[in-house]
């Protein structure tokens, strides 16, 4: 498996995918079509479930994002829950801004859908 990394634009996050358990996505994420954007997501996803590493660490550092953006994201996060299913660790962080309330909730709504423990982190 190799890594994958999607730049950032003004309408779609960073993402670092990495064989080694390294999950990042960071920014904001409106795009249109989503489903186009994030295909080479699941995609990799899909394959790196099969074989996951040790522990998966899930870093979010989202400023924003639509509705169509929040649906995918539930469906990757669910996916790499699978990961425990093989005994392996899989951590999440999710990042906000101190004062931004709609980021945290947006997070611990994910965390209440996903009935996983997401470890909220603020940043200044």
């Amino acid at each position: 498996m190799k890594e994958l990394k999607i730049l950032h634009t003004k309408n779609s996050p960073d993402i670092i995918l990495r064989p080694d358990g390294v999950v990042k996505i960071s920014g904001r994420s409106i795009q249109e079509n989503v489903a186009e954007f994030f295909a080479p997501v699941e995609k990799w996803m899909s394959e790196y479930i099969n074989e996951p590493a040790d522990i998966t660490c899930v870093d979010l550092k989202l400023e924003y994002f639509n509705s169509a953006s929040a649906k995918v994201f539930i469906h990757l996060l669910e996916k790499l829950k699978h990961v425990s299913l093989k005994n392996k660790k899989c951590i999440f962080n999710w990042y906000y801004e101190e004062g931004d309330e709609d980021i945290y909730e947006r997070g611990e709504y994910f965390a209440s859908v996903l009935d996983v423990n997401f470890n909220f982190i603020k940043v200044r």
